[in-house]
């Protein structure tokens, strides 16, 4: 074994090391594991409770995906909409929040128009937060 380069957790395992040395190796988990995510809406609608932007149905609605998204805001918010309404995601049938620092709501004054936003989410948690563009 002398000078063999061991490349799995298995081969670890087979050596007898104990999981704890294997996460002190590499002590991160990873993410974007097939790149970063991308995805365009298709649409925007405001009520009186919120803005939701819609998206086309996507692969990621059931994966357990964890990492960056890029989102594609292509259609702007109409002009006189509340600034303190919450921005929503709906997708595949489902609406999803968006959040902020400490998880407070996305709202309509905290999206500056149309263009790229780099968000996080986390499936284990399904939390969704903008990373770029807070005011």
């Amino acid at each position: 074994m002398a000078g063999r380069i061991v490349k799995s957790a298995c081969e670890w395992w087979l050596l007898g090391l104990r999981k704890e040395v294997i996460m002190w190796i590499r002590p991160f988990s990873w993410v974007n594991r097939h790149g970063s995510a991308a995805i365009g809406s298709t649409g925007v609608n405001v009520n009186a409770d919120n803005v939701t932007f819609t998206f086309k149905n996507h692969a990621f609605l059931n994966a357990n995906y964890r990492g960056t998204v890029f989102v594609n805001l292509m259609q702007s918010i109409p002009a006189g909409t509340t600034g303190t309404l919450p921005v929503l995601f709906e997708t595949n049938g489902a609406t999803q929040a968006v959040t902020k620092f400490n998880g407070a709501p996305l709202t309509v004054a905290d999206v500056a128009g149309t263009g790229v936003y780099q968000l996080w989410f986390e499936r284990d948690t399904n939390t969704l937060q903008l990373m770029t563009g807070i005011v």
